[in-house]
């Protein structure tokens, strides 16, 4: 593996399906520029860079943050409903069965 060459992965994971782009990109470079890299932009209509939220390995980061070698770059869809309400929701209908 040449350190002149980061190794990393862009994924996306639609309501269909899993979205995963290998790429080999320069040191330096950013998490924007990985996304942009990719292709996921064009194939994935629905992202919006200034709207969804992006994290490496499961922890949020910034557009601007710089790569490392072998990065999981991963782009978030917004929640449709807030967990919390979705719990209490779910408590209150085994409550209710319980009864």
């Amino acid at each position: 593996m040449s350190r002149a060459t980061l190794h990393i992965e862009v994924v996306y994971a639609s309501p269909r399906a899993e979205r995963i782009y290998p790429l080999a990109i320069e040191p330096g470079a950013t998490l924007a520029d990985a996304i942009r890299a990719s292709g996921v932009l064009a194939d994935c209509a629905e992202i919006d860079l200034s709207v969804n939220r992006v994290g490496i390995w499961g922890r949020l980061r910034s557009l601007r943050d710089r790569l490392h070698d072998g990065d999981r770059v991963e782009i978030y869809r917004g929640l449709r409903t807030d967990p919390k309400d979705s719990r209490r929701r779910r408590g209150a209908t085994t409550r209710r069965k319980a009864r």
